[in-house]
């Protein structure tokens, strides 16, 4: 993927008495550091002034730079905040930085351009501690209110035994629970108007259509909603910190758990991300092997995502029969990896192994059972009257609605928009496929569905591909930074010997350097955006996923609707409650 550098002169044209600095990065990305004073400046002319914009804020993050060593040519700083924007127009990125100084620094405030910048700043502060001034409400978002500390920072402990056995004595009951009583001042809301008097309600945290363990804090009018405040962060476990004390090798299955409906999709992302940082090339087979197996994940993905979203809108049916056909495709992920949700099978420069006799019939049957099955689901859900009553005209936005809140995958395509990074820019690869990009027209609830059911067969027509045109040859690459040496070979001299053991026992040491790779995965675009300080793991891991940015725009998208209605937004939208918290 080569990004567009041009953007880099239009600026230093644009801000001739801004000092830039360009950094090098091993993703490709154009990368530059900006004076914090002017952040805001610069984003506003990327987002609005520049031919061929950058509309979209794609992430916003942090990081604890003063344990780094390997900084050459960047400027000095004890924390960063970087900004990746995305042009659809010129299909690529730019990163800006802002180096801050301080224990506790501050920086501007970019909600006044980028609205989804809100809870990517709310969570720099919750994790560093960095305060964003003009931030309309930053206060905590995945941590409780109560906690005390930054968990990002690099003095923060990583582990629970290094931080005492938990104690709740009375006294700190009462005051976490005063801490939790909800008052609407303190997230910006009015008790009433001059007419009327809002009610409150809680939706969740245990509810079955929040799937999951979520808060919605709803402001009602009568029956219609006013606005919400969505309470996040319970199913948080720290898979960044975690990172931090993980091999680059020991951390892949923690990736599995992040979207637990991907598996393997999330092996991809983060691996596409180290394999770049590593400059490690993959074998064919392998490419086959992962677009094969990760297509599975989609349609295993959409089926239960299919029968609880029925179910949401009261259709109990389905969810029975697209739960069968669930274990048709887990079968095939058993039969290849040996596990089922979490296979955590495939590897630094490729795969754990190659494919087990025998695999051509399981694929096959799959592929046999399964058209039949839709065309049954899209009579007895698509064309049912009441889901469509249910679900046409319910949860409306449009293509800009959705870049400016950073919406990605089947619902930014059901605005219309075709674009999926897959074609767009193709990865692992998918540009080898023949397959069609499904989209929708009204950005509804209905729409949305309908762009996941196309999904499924455009996934079987990949999958048809793979079993027809799988290639000959190594599963792995033969990259030293993947794959030991031949345990013959470590008998015959001494430096063999010792990187078989270190490759094993430690893991690889990756080259110093950046890196952060965008993939289309199932529910939107997800990316690992990996530091490496030539060690053995990350210095910095920063998970950028499709379901927060969704989360967000849940109030502004269920607005004037009914609680009926915004059963069928959060059903529609397909989010992992563990995507959103990581």
């Amino acid at each position: 993927m080569k990004h567009d550098f041009t953007v880099v002169e239009e600026l230093k044209t644009k801000f001739s008495a801004l000092e830039f600095v360009e950094q090098t990065t091993s993703d490709g990305v154009p990368t530059l550091w900006v004076p914090k004073e002017s952040i805001v400046e610069v984003l506003g002319y990327l987002k609005n002034e520049v031919l061929k914009p950058y509309r979209m804020l794609y992430d916003l993050g942090a990081i604890d730079e003063r344990e780094r060593k390997h900084r050459e040519g960047q400027p000095i700083s004890d924390f960063t905040v970087f900004y990746l924007l995305m042009s659809f127009e010129r299909n690529s990125d730019i990163r800006l930085k802002i180096a801050l100084k301080g224990e506790y620094p501050t920086a501007p405030s970019v909600t006044r351009v980028f609205q989804n910048a809100n809870w990517y700043e709310r969570e720099a502060y919750d994790m560093f501690g960095i305060k964003f001034d003009g931030h309309p409400l930053l206060r905590r978002i995945l941590m409780p209110l109560w906690w005390e500390g930054h968990p990002l920072r690099k003095e923060h402990p990583a582990r629970a035994t290094e931080m005492g056995p938990f104690q709740m004595p009375e006294d700190k009951s009462i005051e976490e629970q005063e801490v939790y009583e909800f008052k609407p001042e303190h997230w910006g809301l009015k008790k009433s108007t001059e007419t009327t008097d809002f009610m409150f309600l809680n939706l969740g945290p245990q509810h079955p259509g929040t799937h999951g363990v979520l808060r919605l804090v709803l402001q009602l009018d009568g029956e219609i909603i006013v606005d919400i405040v969505p309470d996040i962060g319970f199913h948080h476990r720290g898979q960044e910190k975690i990172a931090e004390r993980q091999s680059w090798h020991t951390y892949l299955p923690y990736t599995d758990r992040v979207d637990y409906l991907a598996g393997v999709v999330n092996n991809l992302a983060y691996l596409m991300s180290l394999e770049v940082l590593g400059g490690i090339e993959i074998p064919e087979r392998a490419k086959v092997i992962r677009v094969m197996l990760c297509e599975v994940f989609r349609i295993y993905n959409h089926l239960v995502w299919l029968g609880t979203f029925a179910q949401d809108v009261g259709q109990l049916s389905p969810v029975f029969y697209t739960f069968t056909d669930r274990e048709k495709a887990l079968s095939i992920i058993e039969a290849v990896t040996g596990f089922r949700m979490h296979p955590g099978w495939f590897r630094i420069g490729g795969t754990a192994a190659d494919l087990p006799k025998g695999w051509e019939t399981l694929v096959r049957n799959f592929l046999d059972w399964m058209p039949p099955r839709l065309k049954e689901y899209d009579k007895m859900v698509m064309g049912n009257r009441i889901f469509k009553a249910r679900t046409v005209g319910v949860g409306l936005f449009n293509v800009e609605e959705a870049i400016e809140w950073g919406i990605t995958g089947p619902n930014l395509r059901a605005c219309g928009l075709e674009w999926d990074l897959r074609k767009r820019r193709p990865f692992s690869g998918y540009d080898q496929f023949e397959f069609d990009i499904p989209i929708g027209q009204n950005g509804d609830c209905y729409d949305r569905a309908v762009v996941r059911m196309e999904e499924m067969r455009q996934s079987l027509r990949i999958i048809e591909q793979c079993l027809k045109n799988m290639p000959e040859g190594p599963y792995k690459s033969s990259n030293p930074l993947t794959t030991p040496p031949i345990k013959d070979r470590t008998m015959m001299d001494i430096e063999t010997l010792i990187n078989h053991f270190l490759n094993v026992s430690w893991g690889p040491v990756m080259p110093p350097g950046e890196s952060g790779v965008a993939v289309e995965t199932i529910k939107g675009i997800t990316s690992y955006y990996l530091i490496s300080d030539g060690s053995t793991g990350a210095y910095r891991n920063h998970i950028r996923t499709p379901s927060f940015a969704h989360m967000q725009m849940v109030p502004f998208m269920s607005r004037s609707y009914t609680i009926a209605d915004l059963m069928a937004i959060l059903g529609s939208l397909d989010f992992v409650l563990a995507d959103v918290d990581r």
